[in-house]
């Protein structure tokens, strides 16, 4: 395992009790509380872009979104992980194409970064070690092996999240629409949760507030494999995915990409090198 330099930032030396606590008082409330009072809640799988989505919906709906800390008790966005919540009001469902989450995911997990990941790094390389962290392409197959493997951290797998959110009448809010029209998709699935007309002109200027270039301080595509914000693109799966793993992401999640409407049927993984 080639050694890394964990960032100093203060969040990754935050007390593990506390954040322990505060991940508990959450998930309680997104559980058991969300319907009882004005509970927006995000949920994703890993590196889709939910925190980005629940800070534009924070901003536009004058709410706090708080993240790593106490949650407040009013009317706030929460973001989680989570499956089983189609009964709760007022959730906005995350997609990307699971391929791109494999490749965004392996940076998040193999390589600190600058946003509260050191010690999920510390639990994935405790199952899984690489010579070359770099090589994406002769590590990818086993890293998606290795997150297919329900004996391992992380146990949410990205088919499962899609399963079981697909088809229950979700209001699902896609990645790629929002790089494309980030203030036209948001305000679609507002309207579907809120039940009230939205401001286009207002969530533009919001959407650009939170862009990738805004906030990232470069542009779309040019890569930090060590922070939070890595590249802010869809597709880069093509330049990451060698033969092997578009066999072995097919075999674990092809259907489920499908179901998603990320493709219609297995060719792609035939035309890959």
């Amino acid at each position: 395992q080639m050694p890394q330099t964990k960032q100093k930032e203060s969040g990754n030396r935050q007390n593990l009790f506390v954040l322990k606590v505060n991940a508990l008082v959450r998930h309680v409330m997104i559980r058991h509380l969300a319907n009882y009072f004005p509970l927006y809640i995000v949920t994703e799988h890993p590196k889709s872009g939910g925190t980005w989505v629940s800070q534009m919906i924070a901003e536009y709906l004058g709410v706090p979104f708080v993240t790593n800390a106490v949650p407040t008790w009013g009317a706030q966005v929460m973001h989680c992980h989570n499956i089983g919540l189609s009964k709760k009001r007022n959730v906005f469902v995350v997609f990307r194409d699971g391929r791109d989450v494999m490749v965004s995911y392996y940076y998040h997990s193999l390589f600190y970064n600058n946003l509260y990941n050191a010690r999920h790094v510390d639990r994935v390389m405790k199952g899984i070690s690489f010579m070359d962290l770099e090589n994406i392409h002769t590590n990818l197959p086993k890293f998606i092996e290795f997150l297919y493997d329900d004996r391992n951290y992380p146990r949410l797998t990205w088919s499962k999240f899609v399963n079981d959110w697909m088809g229950r009448g979700a209001v699902i809010v896609r990645y790629e629409r929002l790089l494309q029209d980030c203030a036209g998709e948001l305000g679609t699935a507002l309207e579907k949760v809120t039940g009230e007309k939205v401001d286009y002109e207002r969530l533009k200027v919001i959407s650009g507030k939170y862009s990738f270039e805004n906030q990232a301080k470069r542009r779309a595509g040019e890569a930090s494999n060590t922070n939070w914000l890595r590249k802010g693109i869809a597709g880069d799966w093509k330049s990451g995915f060698s033969r092997k793993s578009r066999e072995i992401f097919a075999h674990y999640a092809g259907e489920a990409l499908i179901k998603a409407g990320y493709e219609k049927d297995y060719s792609w993984v035939q035309e890959g090198a």
